[in-house]
């Protein structure tokens, strides 16, 4: 009798140790939001810090020397992060006039001078510099790029730490596509986002189960964002217990079969 409860103890304990396809599956409801809403949390506001890579063009390229004047190719090397083939980052080195914005939020830009970059994104920026741009050259063609934008994520992902995202645009799906994705310990529907923004800290739980996160704020990343995803119960007590636990219970299974084999033919 005490055989047959052992058996069935085992398999319970499989069964309910796995997690199940509703547990694991991401936006389950996702035909069923709006999403147009998700672009008006896409922009992402400059920094003090953020560091700038700003080249600027044109038919002469003579005439916009003076605005790349800062410019050294052997001491502007930046690298930042993209997923390569094999679903791992990769460093990707860029280069050009570099500028890092102050504490006050501006830049010093040659010929124009300072260029504050308060409430501005990348794009807005470049909009703000072409217009400056053009009292001297004509139809000039300014790129910019943030290329120091990073995030942390931890806990329980198949690669956690530090990311460098290009060119300041990641969503919350796209860092843990980086940090290869959660763990089946991870806990989907409760994820921590801890955002830091002129040094007023904020925190939100998002449920990846869920799609209605798209629409949240924090579906678009920012610059020093921090994402937690918290391990499930089981992973937790599988963490307090002998690391042997595997082991053993393999040994007490064979045990067992070899037990109801020798019943079996004591039987016969």
């Amino acid at each position: 009798m005490s055989l047959k409860y052992f058996i069935y103890g085992a398999v319970s304990l499989a069964m309910f140790s796995c997690a199940t396809k509703q547990d694991i599956n991401y936006m389950k409801d996702i035909d069923n939001i709006a999403l147009e809403n998700s672009i008006k949390n896409s922009r992402v506001d400059l920094q003090p810090g953020d560091q700038l890579i700003i080249t600027v063009s044109a038919k002469d390229l003579d005439v916009v020397k003076p605005f790349n004047q800062n410019y050294s190719s052997n001491s502007t090397i930046t690298q930042y992060s993209v997923p390569s083939s094999n679903n791992l980052p990769q460093q990707v080195p860029v280069s050009g006039p570099t500028y890092v914005i102050d504490t006050s939020g501006n830049i010093i830009f040659p010929q124009i001078g300072q260029i504050s970059t308060k409430n501005e994104n990348i794009e807005t920026l470049r909009t703000k510099l072409v217009g400056l741009i053009s009292d001297y050259v004509k139809n000039p063609i300014v790129d910019v790029k943030l290329v120091n934008f990073k995030v942390s994520v931890l806990g329980e992902v198949a690669r956690p730490g530090t990311y460098m995202i290009p060119d300041g645009n990641s969503t919350l799906l796209g860092a843990l596509g980086l940090a290869g994705d959660l763990t089946v310990y991870g806990v989907r529907n409760n994820i921590l986002i801890v955002r830091n923004v002129d040094g007023q800290i904020s925190k939100e739980r998002v449920d990846l189960t869920s799609a209605n996160f798209i629409n949240s704020p924090y579906y678009y990343l920012k610059q020093n964002d921090v994402v937690y995803v918290q391990p499930s119960t089981n992973r937790e007590k599988a963490a307090r217990v002998d690391p042997n636990t595997g082991l053993y219970i393999s040994v007490a299974s064979v045990i067992a079969s070899i037990t109801v084999g020798i019943l079996a033919l004591i039987k016969n």
